[in-house]
């Protein structure tokens, strides 16, 4: 590609991830209002019919890495592994 058409691409990608970003907003928000409507009925689970809506409280447990690298050092080395990724940035 040449750099006209990588600019026009990368033009065209910002558009599109700020529409999402619009459509993505406006989700939250009507999901911000069911969550307010399930709390003031005292739900954590309503069924219109057509759809079952649930807003409950999960609890889980996971491991604090920093606290156990810095009590038990060597324990964390042997059971702690590298991941790899790639990152694609624009700026």
């Amino acid at each position: 590609m040449t750099n006209k058409q990588i600019d026009n691409r990368v033009k065209k990608l910002q558009a599109l991830e700020a529409r999402m970003k619009e459509l993505e907003d406006q989700a939250e928000a009507i999901r911000a209002e069911l969550k307010a409507d399930l709390e003031s009925k005292g739900e954590d689970e309503h069924n219109t019919g057509s759809f079952i809506i649930r807003w409950k409280e999960i609890v889980n447990r996971r491991l604090d890495s920093k606290a156990l690298k810095a009590a038990l050092p060597d324990v964390f080395a042997a059971y702690s592994r590298e991941s790899v990724s790639r990152r694609f940035t624009i700026a």
